[in-house]
């Protein structure tokens, strides 16, 4: 008699960088993937308004969902994107080898990438190679623009003629539009609510990009 094979449990993550985001749209491209592919779905950790670039200890659903994985819990973790993983490329490698060393395989719906082939971990290791480096892009990009503040504006490196913004409000509003809505860059009006600017700031700082 023939075993009937047991569906694969599997977890699904989806993490968003603002309130303003919704994580419906991953969460449903998931559970169709699921269905089409016979998943048992047996948990769902959704981080709202957490950042990529942040470790594990800020991200309170990641944690639960690694420490499901560790309780041997999920044969599968699912993600909509590898950016909704992280943003540094140690965080994903590490994050890759916790999985693989519990015997739980990644799916990335965005990539087609399950890690339970050979050349899946590999492509996933590129991936994050890829984002790490649009990361450094944008902090290379942040650091120009102070050093051309410095250089037009006063001593104190506030530009002429328009009000200064801080660094890491720069640096918000390029991870914002890198990261995007759903894959889609975000608009002028959610960026500008999401970094807590007007408009007119979100323009100046993508234009001097």
């Amino acid at each position: 008699m023939t075993k009937t094979k047991k569906p694969r449990r599997v977890a699904l993550y989806a993490r968003v960088s603002t309130d303003q985001q919704t994580t419906d749209n991953q969460l449903e491209a998931l559970r169709e993937a699921g269905q089409r592919l016979g998943w048992e779905v047996v948990g769902v950790y959704v981080d709202e308004g957490v950042s990529g670039a942040k470790g594990r200890q800020d991200r309170p659903q990641f944690d639960a969902l690694l420490k499901a994985v560790t309780r041997g819990e999920c044969d599968l973790v699912a993600a909509w994107a590898v950016d909704r993983l992280g943003r540094s490329l140690t965080h994903l490698l590490g994050f890759l080898g916790e999985l693989h060393a519990k015997g739980c395989d990644l799916y990335l719906h965005q990539q087609g990438l399950d890690t339970s082939t050979p050349a899946g971990r590999a492509m996933f290791q590129m991936m994050g190679v890829f984002a790490e480096f649009e990361r450094g892009m944008i902090q290379e990009r942040v650091r120009a623009g102070l050093a051309r503040a410095k250089v037009n504006g006063t001593k104190s490196g506030k530009a002429i003629g328009r009000p200064a913004v801080a660094a890491s409000v720069e640096a918000r509003i390029r991870e914002l539009r890198a990261e995007g809505l759903d894959g889609k860059p975000m608009g002028m009006l959610k960026i500008a609510k999401a970094a807590g600017c007007g408009v007119s700031v979100v323009q100046r700082v993508l234009a001097d990009a």
